[in-house]
């Protein structure tokens, strides 16, 4: 499944600071369709993601009914990406 949209990233505070943009509801939907087969445990789903040039790995992660799609300190740098910014998504998830 491969899907594209436009978020604002937003601060989630835990241990450490990490910046996520948030799947919009449309998106979310079309995920969780799949989810159960594209899952490895706690929910969490494994997927590509592109945001401006940089490609990346990471794990969607499920909150308050929707998904969040973490933003790698890389991506921060290379895309000059803060909490607050518009960025254009792009995921890539597969069933297993």
């Amino acid at each position: 499944m491969d899907l594209f949209f436009t978020a604002t990233t937003i601060e989630w505070r835990g241990p450490a600071p990490f910046v996520f943009a948030r799947v919009p509801d449309e998106e979310a939907d079309a995920i969780a369709s799949i989810a159960r087969e594209a899952t490895y445990g706690w929910g969490c789903l494994p997927v590509t993601a592109r945001i401006g040039g940089t490609d990346f790995t990471t794990s969607l992660f499920p909150r308050h009914g929707g998904y969040l799609v973490p933003v790698k300190v890389a991506v921060h740098r290379a895309e000059q990406v803060a909490v607050g910014d518009e960025v254009e998504v792009e995921l890539h998830l597969e069933a297993r």
